[in-house]
This record gives C-alpha cells, sequence and structure tokens, in this order.
C-alpha cells in the first residue's frame, strides 16, 4: 500500500524524467480481500494488493495517458516515455486546459466558502484489519441462518483499504485513504429467494447477521409464489430498488451530456419535471456517502443541489466542459455555470457525472426530505393493493429521453392487500418513465446508505409509488 508520501516520491521522480509541458501522476493503491460462500460453505479466499501511477503529459494540447505498475526508474522512464509519445502524435485539443493547481483546485477556498466540507475521514483500521477468520466467523453466522430456516445461501463477505491520488506540475497534491467492509447474501429456497446487501467503510455499521435474517425472511415468507395479471400497480421499492432503477438517469446530469444533445434534461432545466416531494443533490460529505473528496483532474468536489422541490437546477462539471457551456448556445437555459469537481481523467470522451448521490434529508442544515418520513412497514399498512419489491437487475433504457427503462424484480417480491403482506409472488417485467415514477412518490423512508448490483451505491429512500407499470409476469 502506498502512502502519501511514497506516492510523491514516485511523482518527483516522474516529473524528472518528462520533457512535457505538465505532467500529471494519478495514483490508486489497493489491497482487497474476499471470501466467497455457496451451497452453505466458503467455497473460495483471495486477496490482492495492487498499486498504479497513470501519467499524463501535456504538450500544448497534445495529451496522453500511460500506466505502470512497477516504480522503479526503468518502468517510470518507459511509462514517460510511453505517455509522451503518444501525446506528441494527438490533434491539439481546444479545449484542454492547463493543469490545475492547488488554489484553483478548490481545497482551501471551498471549504472556507462551505462549498465542500475537509477531507471526510472513511479510514477505519477495524476494517482493514479484518482477516480470513474473521471473514470466516461471519460467513458461520449467515451459514447458521440460512440451516435455521432451511435454506441455501450464497454471497460474498469482502473488506478492503484504498488509497487515490493525484500529483502534477503545477503543485497539486492530493491523496485520500478510505476502507471498505462489504457482504451480499442471498437465501435460496425451493421456489423462493430473499436477499440484502451493505457496505460501508467502518465494519462496525455490517451487521452480517441481521441482514441475513432479512434475507432469509423473504425467501421464507415468498414461498409458493402466486401469479398475478401485469398492469399498474402501487410499488413499494425498498431502497436497493430505488437506487438500482434511478441511477440510469445520473449520467444525464452532466455538462457534455448537454452539449451533445443526448441528456433527457435537455430544454428542462429550470421546470419541475418530477414531484415537489423529490429533492435531489451530490454531496461526497455527506456522513453515509464513500468515496474520493476530489475528482480526476484533483478538483475539490463541490456540494451540489441537482433538484428541488421537483424542479431541475442544474448539473455538474469538470473544468473544460463549463467554460465550454459557458460559451455555448445553452448558457441561458442550464442554470449556474462553474466547474463543480465531478470530471473524469483527462483524456476522456464522457466529462464529467455525479457519482454521491442524496435523497431528501439535510443540505447545508436545512431540511429538505419529505415533511414526514414513513418506514417501509407503514407503507404497506396504507396501501389497499400493491406490490412490494426488494430489488431490481437486468435494466436496460428504452426511452433515453423520457428516460424509459425495462428489467425486472427478484428475490422477494410480494402482494400487499389491505395493508398486510399476503403472499410471494411470481416477479414482473416492467417498463417504467424515471420522470413518471419520479412524479408519483407517494411516501419515503428516512434515506440509508444503499447498495445494489446495477448501479452505484447512493443514499436513498424506500418509496411508495403509485401506477408503477408491470408489463408481464416471469415463471419465477
Amino acid at each position: 500500500m502506498l502512502t502519501k508520501e511514497q506516492a510523491g516520491d514516485v511523482f518527483d521522480r516522474i516529473r524528472r524524467f518528462s520533457t512535457a509541458d505538465e505532467v500529471e501522476a494519478s495514483f490508486s493503491s489497493s489491497r482487497f480481500a474476499l471470501t466467497r460462500f455457496a451451497n452453505n460453505v466458503i467455497h473460495q479466499n483471495v486477496e490482492e494488493e495492487n498499486s498504479v501511477v497513470s501519467i499524463r503529459t501535456n504538450f500544448t494540447g497534445r495529451t496522453a495517458r500511460s500506466t505502470a505498475n512497477q516504480f522503479d526508474d526503468v518502468s517510470l522512464r518507459s511509462a514517460v516515455a510511453a505517455s509522451e509519445s503518444l501525446a506528441r502524435v494527438q490533434a491539439p485539443d481546444a479545449d484542454l486546459q492547463p493543469m490545475p493547481d492547488g488554489r484553483e483546485a478548490g481545497a482551501a477556498a471551498d471549504v472556507a466558502a462551505g462549498k465542500v466540507a475537509a477531507n471526510p475521514s472513511r479510514f477505519f483500521g477495524e476494517t482493514a484489519a479484518i482477516n480470513p477468520a474473521d471473514r470466516a466467523g461471519v460467513v458461520e453466522k449467515i451459514v447458521s441462518v440460512a440451516a435455521k430456516n432451511k435454506l441455501t445461501t450464497a454471497g460474498i463477505y469482502s473488506n478492503s483499504e484504498s488509497g487515490e491520488g493525484i500529483f502534477n506540475s503545477r503543485g497539486l497534491a492530493e491523496w485520500h485513504r478510505q476502507t471498505l467492509a462489504e457482504t451480499s447474501i442471498t437465501m435460496i429456497g425451493g421456489d423462493s429467494s430473499g436477499w440484502q446487501k451493505l457496505n460501508s467503510p467502518d465494519v462496525k455499521n455490517l451487521d452480517a447477521a441481521l441482514l441475513a435474517e432479512t434475507a432469509a425472511q423473504k425467501a421464507v415468507e415468498s414461498r409458493g409464489p402466486r401469479e398475478i395479471a401485469p398492469g399498474k400497480y402501487t410499488v413499494i421499492l425498498e431502497p436497493a430498488a430505488v437506487l438500482d432503477i434511478v441511477g440510469f438517469m445520473f449520467w444525464d446530469f452532466s455538462g457534455v451530456a448537454i452539449l451533445d444533445q443526448r441528456s433527457f434534461l435537455n430544454d428542462r432545466i429550470g421546470t419541475q419535471l418530477f414531484g415537489e416531494n423529490i429533492n435531489i443533490w451530490d454531496d461526497v460529505a455527506h456522513p453515509l456517502q464513500a468515496g474520493c473528496p476530489f475528482d480526476g483532474e484533483g478538483m475539490r468536489r463541490q456540494r451540489v443541489r441537482l433538484v428541488e422541490n421537483g424542479v431541475v437546477k442544474r448539473v455538474v462539471y469538470a473544468r473544460a466542459t463549463a467554460q465550454k457551456m459557458k460559451n455555448s448556445e445553452y448558457a441561458s437555459k442550464v442554470g449556474p455555470i462553474e466547474a463543480t469537481g465531478h470530471g473524469f481523467p483527462l483524456p476522456n470522451e464522457v466529462g464529467e457525472m455525479p457519482m454521491n448521490i442524496v435523497f431528501g434529508g439535510v443540505f447545508g442544515g436545512e431540511s429538505v426530505g419529505p415533511s414526514k418520513e414513513q418506514t417501509v412497514a407503514e407503507m404497506v399498512a396504507s396501501t389497499e393493493r400493491g406490490v412490494l419489491v426488494t430489488r431490481l437487475w437486468y435494466i436496460r433504457e428504452v426511452d433515453p429521453y423520457e428516460k424509459i427503462v425495462t428489467g425486472m424484480t427478484r428475490d422477494g417480491t410480494f402482494l400487499v392487500e389491505d395493508g398486510r403482506i399476503q403472499c410471494g409472488l411470481r416477479n414482473f417485467r416492467f417498463n417504467q418513465s424515471l420522470i413518471s415514477m419520479l412524479s408519483n412518490v407517494e411516501a419515503m423512508s428516512v434515506p440509508v446508505r444503499a447498495c445494489g448490483e446495477e448501479s452505484f451505491d447512493m443514499v436513498v429512500p424506500a418509496m411508495k409509488v403509485r401506477e408503477f407499470n408491470f408489463t408481464e409476469t416471469t415463471k419465477f
């Protein structure tokens, strides 16, 4: 595992070896360990440690990258030479800006102005110290829950520690350390299944036994699933289901997507697109979030309100995208335009994206959530007839402008009648507009950190949604 000091020493040598006008080094150093289980036994235990440096050189607008995972002088010289030779044959990029220095990156100024928080502490020694025996002990608890309920279980339990950093020849030097523990549990019965997944930088927030009990309960209660006709139903989506379906829209909250005219937000920024109870922002410093507080260029990630009371307020920007947008025909239609610290490493074609999404809750000390959150149990109790969904999968986009997506339910789908869960259901395929869905949210829970399989981690609530469109049933 690299430290910031060691990465700085590596960068000093890279800088000496380079003849470019500017040079940048992005570091990724990680140790990842995983225990995998299936059929109620552990069948795999792996551990990997690797450190990589990605070197970008720039000659008057011509830029390119090369990578190395060995840091001796010969390897670094070779990587620098490869980056420089690639850069020299590129066409000049008129939009490419000089690399940011520490002041432009905004660490001190933006913290003082309240746009961003200071580096959040996301490294926990107890998480990093988890060993194979510790993971096996957790798996034993999960398996015991499966055995007690006469189920078969499969899944993973993992832990990791990582360091990310970026240094450049204009004096920028940023570094972030983080740990992460994660478990994913599937409980399988003869004709039913249940699932739960969660991760956290602090292993103390990960109660694998409770997750196993929840997954087992879903598998038990959905035995003998019934089939009901497809159609439009009131649906209660648990947080993992919310995360996986809404994740498909956040690539569009990007300046490049607006400029390319491929965003569903084109000509809609400033309009009432969703229900008045929908508030969304991007906030890497949120206590339930994780991830690096700076972007692929080293710019500090700002806290950005994307949607306020259903009105789309703005999108996020990398440095070059913001400058291009200011000079474009769309400048008067997109809300505030400034570099927000959401860019990917250069060169790239996708520009930027918000990746620390938070729904509702508190923004800058101001409550922007629903006036009264409800638990999933309360949503069920208030539903005359509907469907409770644990998770979604195999989601694909059907209509990019209306944001219609299709996919399927799985691992715990239930019929709700007269305020009670009645039985398990065979799974559905759905075709659903995200615009319509977020306009029909009747209730939300307290936002929580959630994980899925189709999108990145977010802080989202469970949602009760009317007229969710199921198009057909499955045979499982």
